[in-house]
């Protein structure tokens, strides 16, 4: 059988992959942590395998030797078969996508031990005349630069590292993208009025995103079960990553990121009212909801969780309806989280609240100041009201 899982602990799945055999004969497999319910994991389990079985179709070889025929690209090919499966599918494709996009036609065809820092440097200006911003081409040089520093270990210090000492090119003020700007209050109120005549799916989506701060990937994976409607808050322990035009459960982005957010009064009346309506659904249909129903999902049964992109591409449809400016994203609603609790709870508890990492001992503090964040979320609450 070309693919096996195994329960390590409730929740947590090690999902292994034949790959081959080595030159002794040993089997050689694939192994990969995943945590969800059996179901995604078997989802991902069927992912993998397919992965494996793509590579070996695929003809393109890697060097014989690591040595002064080894292009970057064979550098960034070894490193995709050796290294990737490490990283997250969502790391891992937009590694991808930079190198079709932007290397691998270009520098990607030189050779290592020809490339000079000088004509590295001269690349990324080039880059930037032609309309790349310096994060784009900061995440260019990334790839490049570790790519050239495998080629260069596995090569046993023959080829050398041509990006390690370039520099990035400078960019002007007014060249560089404006930030992330937060939504006004009256912005917000608009957009949250336009969904509710639209769809109230994604109405009740927006709301929550705004209302908790919370990340997109993660109210996605919002079930009913970590609803609490008596206590009137969330349990964020989950996350939806894109990988292939596939919806994968992931575990939080950080342990910071697992924790309970108070919602006010009116946004738990509206994430009650879209529960109602998940079950009239489901009972029209002939289903029920699957007992870890995701509370955003568009199958009847709730089987399956919203795709994140999807959710940002109807966030932009009814911001462009609003007549909202398009500076403003749906990640946006997260800035306005955390811009408007600045003068209503501590430090620490905007960072508990937010899941960030920056400060670990911020989780220390929840159960301390658990009515701050119920300050938070009345807060919030009152500027979402009409």
């Amino acid at each position: 059988m070309p693919g096996s899982m195994r329960e390590k602990r409730p929740g947590a799945w090690e999902l292994r992959v034949f790959v081959g055999r080595d030159e002794a004969g040993r089997v050689r497999q694939r192994s990969r942590m995943f945590e969800g319910t059996k179901r995604a994991a078997e989802r991902e389990l069927a992912r993998l395998v397919a992965a494996v079985e793509d590579e070996r179709a695929d003809q393109r070889l890697l060097p014989a030797e690591w040595g002064r025929d080894t292009t970057i690209n064979h550098a960034i090919e070894g490193w995709k078969r050796n290294g990737w499966e490490d990283l997250s599918p969502n790391t891992s494709g937009r590694y991808d996508g930079i190198w079709r996009n932007y290397i691998a036609g270009s520098i990607g065809r030189r050779k290592i031990m020809s490339v000079t820092p000088y004509e590295v440097e001269t690349y990324f200006r080039d880059l930037k005349k032609a309309g790349l911003g310096p994060k784009s081409i900061r995440q260019i040089r990334a790839v490049l630069h570790r790519a050239c520093r495998l080629a260069r270990k596995w090569s046993n210090g023959v080829l050398p590292n041509p990006i390690e000492d370039t520099e990035m090119p400078d960019w002007a003020l007014h060249e560089q993208p404006a930030e992330v700007r937060a939504p006004t209050v009256d912005e917000l109120r608009s957009i949250l009025a336009a969904a509710a005549l639209d769809e109230p799916r994604l109405a009740v989506f927006i709301r929550l995103v705004a209302a908790s701060g919370a990340r997109r990937s993660e109210i996605c994976a919002l079930r009913w079960s970590d609803v609490d409607f008596v206590q009137r808050r969330i349990r964020i322990d989950e996350s939806i990553v894109q990988s292939d035009g596939n919806c994968l459960i992931r575990g939080p982005k950080n342990r910071a990121s697992i924790r309970n957010v108070t919602i006010d009064d009116d946004t738990a009346q509206a994430l009650a009212g879209l529960r109602v309506r998940c079950l009239d659904l489901a009972s029209a249909t002939g289903l029920a909801l699957v007992p870890d129903a995701f509370a955003f999902s568009s199958d009847p049964d709730g089987s399956r969780p919203a795709s994140p992109s999807a959710m940002s591409h109807s966030f932009a449809r009814i911001r462009d309806k609003a007549g909202v400016s398009k500076e403003i994203h749906l990640h946006s609603l997260r800035h306005f989280q955390s811009t408007v609790l600045d003068s209503v709870i501590s430090e620490a508890q905007k960072q508990a609240r937010m899941g960030w990492a920056t400060v670990q001992m911020a989780r220390h503090y929840t159960d301390a100041i658990t009515e701050e964040d119920r300050r938070a979320a009345h807060h919030i609450g009152e500027l979402l009201k009409h």
